[in-house]
C-alpha cells in the first residue's frame, strides 16, 4: 500500500512512518518542519528513517538512504496547489494526516495558526484526497473536544459541543468536515481521537519531557490543578498500533444508523470516529511518583491552579475499536515512562545542555 503521512517529522507521524516501513509499505512523509519547538528533534527524527537535513528543501521530494519505500518532502498543508498535484502525482491509497499546529495552550497565544493549519490545512487534504481518488483518509482528532463534558469515560457517542480551547474546536471542526467529504462524496474517513500520547522521541512541550527536564536538572515542576489531575496517558506503541488497524480497515458506512437517534461517531456515509486511550487513567502526581522512581530523584513541585483551555480529568471508551479491529491500547504506565527515560537519557549526553544530541545513539 502506498500512505501519504502528514506530520511525519512529528511525534506520532515519526513512528507511523518507520511502523509502516517495516511492514513494506511504501510511504511519502510530509511536514512543514515549524519551529514550535526544537527544530533539531524533527530533523533527528527524518534522519533515523535516512532522510538527510541537507537534501531537504522546500518542495522538493527525497529518497531515504535507509528506505527505498521512502520519501518525505518539506510542504505547508495551506499550500492548496502543491498538495494537489503531489497526490495526484503519486497516487496514494491512503492518507494519515498528523499535521497540525498541536498544543492547547497555545492556541490562545496565537489562534491563527490553528486556523492555518487546522482548519484550512485540513480542507485542502480533503479536497487532494477527494480529487486524487485516496480510498481512505485517517486523521487525528484530540480527547480535547469533550470539552466541558464530565461524563466518564469519554465515549465517541457523547455530546462534544462545548470545547474550552480553540484547539479543540479546530479538531471537532475536523470530524465535521470529514463527515460532509464521506457524505458528498463518498470519501472514507476515520477520526482518531488521542489521549495523551507519551513515549520515546516525544514532544518536548509535553508533561513527560517537561518533568524529566526538570526534575533531572534540580529545578521544579509545575503540577496544575494542584495536582488533582487525572490523565488518560497513551503509550506511543498502542497509538500506532490502533492508527495502523484504522488505516487497513476504512469504513463502509452504519447500515443501521437512524437519523431519529443519530450516533455522533458513525453515520451512513463511510465515516466513523474512534477513541484511542489506554482506559486505565492516571492520577498526575501518581504519573510524577513513577517518573521519579524510574529517574531516582524526587521531583520539587510548585503547584499551580488549573490552566485556562486544560481540564480536569480524561478518560476513553475504547469499545468501538475493541469491537471493530480487535484490538485495545494496554502498555502500564510504569513500563511506558521507564522505555521514555532510557530514551531521553541515552539521546541527550550528560552537561552538553538539553538541545545537544548524543548522535552515536541513532
Amino acid at each position: 500500500m502506498k500512505t501519504l503521512i502528514t506530520g511525519a517529522a512529528g511525534f506520532i507521524g515519526f513512528h507511523l512512518v518507520n511502523r509502516l516501513l517495516a511492514r513494506g509499505d511504501e510511504v511519502v512523509g510530509l511536514d512543514v518542519l515549524n519551529d514550535y519547538y526544537d527544530v533539531n528533534l524533527k530533523y533527528d527524527r527524518l534522519a533515523y528513517a535516512g532522510i538527510n537535513k541537507g537534501e531537504i528543501s522546500y518542495g522538493k521530494l527525497v529518497q531515504s538512504t535507509l528506505h527505498p519505500n521512502y520519501r518525505f518532502v518539506q510542504m505547508r498543508l495551506e499550500d492548496a496547489e502543491q498538495l494537489l498535484q503531489l497526490s495526484e502525482k503519486e497516487g496514494f491509497d491512503a492518507a494519515c494526516n498528523l499535521a497540525a499546529q498541536a498544543g492547547v495552550r497555545y492556541s490562545i497565544i496565537n489562534p491563527k495558526a490553528y486556523i492555518d493549519s487546522n482548519i484550512v490545512g485540513f480542507a485542502n487534504i480533503l479536497e487532494a484526497c477527494r480529487h486524487s481518488g485516496v480510498r481512505h483518509l485517517a486523521y487525528a482528532s484530540s480527547s480535547s473536544v469533550y470539552g466541558l463534558n464530565e461524563q466518564m469515560p469519554f465515549s465517541t457517542g457523547d455530546n462534544v459541543d462545548h470545547p474550552v480551547s480553540l484547539y479543540a474546536a479546530s479538531k471537532k471542526s475536523n470530524e465535521l468536515m470529514a463527515h460532509t467529504y464521506s457524505h458528498l462524496f463518498g470519501l472514507p474517513t476515520t477520526g482518531l481521537r488521542f489521549f495523551t500520547v507519551y513515549g520515546p522521541w516525544g514532544r518536548p512541550d509535553m508533561a513527560l519531557f517537561l518533568f524529566t527536564k526538570a526534575i533531572l536538572a534540580g529545578e521544579p515542576i509545575q503540577v496544575f490543578n494542584h495536582g488533582d489531575m487525572v490523565r488518560d496517558f497513551t503509550y506511543i506503541d498502542d497509538i500506532v498500533e490502533g492508527v495502523v488497524r484504522v488505516i487497513d480497515h476504512p469504513p463502509a458506512g452504519n447500515s443501521g444508523w437512524d437519523g431519529l437517534r443519530p450516533d455522533p461517531a458513525s453515520s451512513p456515509a463511510p465515516y466513523k470516529v474512534y477513541n484511542i486511550g489506554n482506559q486505565n487513567p492516571v492520577r498526575l502526581l501518581d504519573f510524577i511518583a513513577a517518573i521519579e522512581k524510574a529517574l531516582g530523584k524526587t521531583a520539587q513541585m510548585d503547584f499551580q491552579p488549573i490552566q485556562p483551555g486544560d481540564v480536569p480529568a480524561t478518560s476513553a471508551d475504547v469499545s468501538d475499536l475493541v469491537k471493530n479491529l480487535g484490538y485495545k491500547p494496554e502498555t502500564p504506565v510504569s513500563i511506558g515512562i521507564e522505555r521514555f527515560i532510557a530514551w531521553y537519557l541515552g539521546y541527550y549526553a550528560e552537561g552538553r545542555g538539553q538541545n545537544r544530541l548524543i548522535l552515536d545513539t541513532i
